[in-house]
């Protein structure tokens, strides 16, 4: 379908709602759907991943697709990719991650099939969106592999989501909900709380100063004209936007909670780093990068660095390239003793917390009486006008959310 058809279909169902593609309790836009839902089942979203050398460089043209990048730039990235045999640890991972949530639905007795679709690689959420549709589960409840707030983030998704729909012909028949963003969620924030206090108690049993361990929590650099539209356009969240702003007080509530059980812990510095810019070097992405912080910290007299990939759910390239090899390695030239903290993964708390929230849908809970770790919490069901625009391409079509 042209892009042309494409919105007129997304004009006529938003002449009808001003939410695109929800189901009947979040067609009128409130920002918490405190009204149960009856799902059909539970669709999550990946970012996918090469699982073969032969896959690289297609999934590398899916991930840049409408940006004209010639294939001999995208090599420059595909090293990564090809330093593990081509093999994208994403899709073993959700894989994993399906089936824990599977196994966690039936612990708690909810009747709710799974079905599992990528952004760039297969199994696409073309696949996904028409296997349930052939089933009769049309009443979909989204979770994207993604906590924070951003274009790439959850917009992006909510593109996806809208775009299968009218692709698909499915647009009228399936719905596609989403539950909120999680970055503050107790199950989100819990294994990486574990992972920096471990970390932490470790450096300080072996006699080192608090204040010479230094704490990074590190996310994904993104463009700061996006960055700065991140969360609803009608909000100030200061520099970074929703996206900064995010990661910041989860950072701020980690160490808090360490501070609390390890009093000497409240002496450890800590920062919010970025990693994994691309882009022309003309384009302002956020700062500053981890390596380069990692470089200074023996001159603001660190000797130990714990590296916390807080802005990722699993570990995947992203981890496994710039934090494991890049910033370790920038660690062992700068003479610091590092230690890189778990990604939630399958780990039960966050697994556990994923679940609630589908329950917290299911069920139309309160705002309330929703967990949330940091003030900013919780997050909207529904997006609100103008969330996380993309500043080079403009507004699609987006489901979950109120328009543009």
């Amino acid at each position: 379908m042209s892009d042309t058809s494409a919105n007129d279909l997304a004009d006529d169902i938003e002449a009808r709602h001003p939410v695109l593609f929800a189901s009947d309790a979040a067609a009128s836009g409130p920002p918490f759907v405190e009204v149960p839902v009856a799902y059909d089942a539970i669709l999550l979203a990946g970012f996918g991943g090469p699982e073969g050398q032969d896959d690289v460089i297609p999934f590398l043209r899916n991930v840049t697709r409408g940006r004209g990048i010639p294939d001999e730039r995208l090599e420059e990235v595909a090293h990564h990719y090809r330093h593990f045999g081509g093999v994208s640890p994403i899709n073993a991972q959700n894989r994993a991650l399906k089936a824990a949530l599977e196994v966690e639905l039936t612990r708690r007795g909810i009747d709710l099939p799974v079905y599992w679709g990528n952004r760039n690689w297969a199994p696409y959420l073309e696949d996904a969106v028409r296997e349930a549709a052939a089933s009769g589960d049309t009443t979909l409840l989204a979770l994207s592999t993604s906590a924070y707030s951003s274009f790439s983030s959850c917009r992006q998704y909510r593109e996806d989501f809208a775009r299968v729909l009218i692709g698909t012909g499915l647009a009228g028949r399936v719905t596609i909900d989403k539950v909120r963003q999680f970055f503050d969620h107790p199950g989100f924030v819990e294994p990486f709380y574990e992972g920096v206090r471990t970390a932490i108690e470790a450096f300080l049993d072996e006699g080192i100063a608090p204040d010479s361990v230094h704490v990074l929590f590190s996310t994904h650099s993104i463009p700061v004209a996006d960055a700065e539209r991140s969360g609803p356009r009608d909000a100030d969240f200061g520099p970074g936007g929703a996206y900064a702003a995010q990661h910041l007080a989860v950072g701020a509530r980690v160490m808090e909670r360490i501070a609390a059980q390890l009093p000497a812990a409240a002496e450890v510095p800590w920062q919010l780093v970025y990693q994994s810019r691309s882009g022309p070097p003309s384009q302002p992405w956020l700062e500053p990068d981890v390596c380069k912080v990692i470089e200074g910290l023996p001159g603001a007299g660190a000797t130990a660095v714990v590296i916390v990939p807080l802005g990722f759910v699993s570990d995947h390239m992203e981890v496994l390239w710039d934090l494991d090899t890049e910033a370790m390695d920038a660690a062992a030239a700068a003479g610091l003793r590092a230690v890189r903290t778990p990604t939630p993964g399958v780990d039960p708390a966050y697994v556990a917390g994923l679940v609630d929230l589908i329950e917290e849908r299911r069920a139309g809970i309160p705002m309330e009486r929703r967990p949330h770790e940091t003030p900013l919490g919780p997050w909207f069901d529904v997006c609100r006008p103008g969330c996380c625009e993309n500043v080079r391409a403009g507004f699609k079509p987006a489901a979950a959310g109120l328009v543009p």
